[in-house]
């Protein structure tokens, strides 16, 4: 998952990037030979995933807070994207990243839904990104569900309404009661 606390929950600020790109799976192959790290696997797969997810860093030996908050991001993204997941669960993914930071990530997350097939939960409160990412969306207020409805199906307008606590009927329309 991504997680919308990437310092907290996403990465470990005195780690590497290379170690931050392994975690999770650090005791499994081809990152492992019985007991022992596979020291040239963990450094050639690093190396793949910085160039392959435009990670801008000195070296894979680089801590990871030296790095931008969007160079975290693509870092805990191309960890999550790499282990090829069937369900991602993304958490306010582009929170606090810059235009280009945020273009970037947008592009990966559709791209790995179009190759993988991979279904994403996006959670966000940016209008614009859940309306550019999703096919479904589903609006909670105070813990309740206001209403599925499919991007193509419904209005900016609407789904201001859904976000301040209006529901949505079963035909599509906007429940007055």
């Amino acid at each position: 998952s991504i997680p919308e606390e990437r310092m907290r929950d996403g990465a470990i600020q005195k780690f590497t990037v290379e170690e931050n790109l392994i975690l999770k799976d650090h005791i499994h192959a081809p990152y492992t030979e019985g007991i022992f790290m596979n020291f040239e696997n963990i450094a050639r797969e690093s190396e793949r995933l910085i160039s392959d997810f435009d990670i801008r860093t000195p070296s894979r030996y680089t801590s990871l807070k030296s790095l931008s908050g969007g160079n975290i991001q693509k870092l805990i993204l191309a960890r999550e994207l790499s282990r090829k997941p069937v369900v991602l669960i993304a958490s306010q993914p582009t929170r606090g990243l810059d235009v280009s930071a945020t273009e970037y990530i947008h592009r990966q997350l559709i791209e790995q839904r179009a190759k993988l097939k991979t279904a994403t939960l996006l959670i966000s409160d940016d209008l614009d990104e859940i309306l550019s990412l999703s096919d479904r969306i589903a609006v909670i207020y105070e813990g309740k569900i206001m209403g599925v409805v499919k991007r193509n199906e419904v209005s900016v307008g609407e789904l201001g309404m859904m976000m301040g606590g209006e529901k949505i009927s079963r035909n599509g329309s906007l429940d007055t009661n």
